[in-house]
């Protein structure tokens, strides 16, 4: 019997230490020397890393696949990660609130933070008409203006084309040996960019309505203005709120009266406002990506943030009746 107790302490000593390492893989997941660690809060600034980084980059996003961002609280492990990399890119304070907390926490004197809203002028989180901001009988939508911005940046695709240039810098001051490699990246990334974005123009200057309604929270702003399209939607700001009796009706009457025929959904959030509202109003659902996250399948697929826009766009001059 005694024989027996040195070996099960030499196997609980062993199951220690497989998972401790096992554990530490996952958080700290293997990388090539000479890469850059690079650490992103947002699938849209990962898939932005990725294009510009190429092989020069491990990229990986903190946010797990299938979550809504504007939940999301980081763990221990995840500071652990952001403590561990060579660049951490997220979008502005307002998108992510916990960002300044945890940069407290980090000792790593040469980690290279990214704010990548930098030069961006951030609109109002109002929910606007922009160009329709009275129904056609004439009578006006009640707004609620808050003091509030709106941190949907990536929306806009000539704000991407900055975001992605900040992110370019960011590289190129931690691998200054490697600034042609980042810049040839950057260039072919924006002149995708800039295809994509005169296609939606192209696409969305003759349609037979300008109004989109939204059945989820406010997040398609910057798309409605860059495209002179008019927007509302039926949670204000953070999508846990919900809308009130009165916001509903209104939406119903908006529906009604300008002969919407579509209802758009997003994607991680349950759309029952957008499925009562179509089942109230006789519209269908449409689905309209705001590519915070993407889902697990999404990103085995190899979705990526233009396909994503590709197909945004295919959905809107549906709705629109566009031509």
């Amino acid at each position: 019997m005694k024989a027996r107790y040195p070996l099960t302490i030499i196997s609980i000593c062993l199951a220690i230490f497989i998972c401790v390492t096992s554990c530490r893989e996952r958080v700290h997941p293997p990388v090539d020397k000479g890469k850059l660690k690079i650490i992103t809060t947002l699938f849209p600034l990962y898939d932005f890393a990725r294009n510009v980084g190429g092989e020069q980059a491990h990229v990986t996003l903190i946010l797990p696949p299938g979550l809504e961002p504007h939940s999301f609280e980081p763990k221990p492990g995840d500071v652990i990660r952001i403590n561990d990399a060579d660049i951490f890119v997220y979008t502005d304070k307002k998108m992510e609130p916990w960002v300044e907390n945890i940069l407290k926490s980090i000792d790593n004197k040469k980690l290279l933070v990214i704010n990548a809203s930098k030069g961006i002028t951030l609109l109002s989180d109002v929910s606007p008409l922009h160009g329709c901001e009275k129904t056609r009988q004439g009578e006006p939508i009640e707004h609620h203006p808050e003091d509030k911005l709106d941190p949907h940046i990536w929306l806009d695709l000539t704000n991407v084309q900055n975001m992605v240039d900040n992110i370019r810098d960011g590289f190129i001051s931690k691998d200054p040996s490697g600034k042609n490699f980042y810049m040839k990246n950057t260039a072919q990334y924006g002149a995708r960019l800039s295809a994509l974005d005169r296609e939606f123009k192209t696409s969305l200057s003759n349609c037979r309505h300008r109004l989109f309604v939204h059945g989820g929270h406010f997040a398609f702003n910057y798309l409605a203005k860059h495209y002179n399209l008019a927007y509302v939607s039926a949670y204000q700001g953070s999508p846990d709120a919900e809308p009130s009796p009165r916001k509903i009706m209104e939406l119903k009457k908006l529906v009604k009266d300008n002969e919407v025929k579509y209802i758009y959904y997003e994607e991680l959030i349950t759309p029952r406002v957008a499925e009562m509202l179509a089942r109230e109003t006789g519209a269908d659902l449409l689905f309209l990506h705001g590519a915070h996250n993407i889902s697990k399948d999404d990103l085995e697929k190899g979705t990526t943030f233009i396909s994503i826009m590709e197909q945004n766009l295919t959905n809107l001059m549906k709705g629109l009746e566009c031509r």
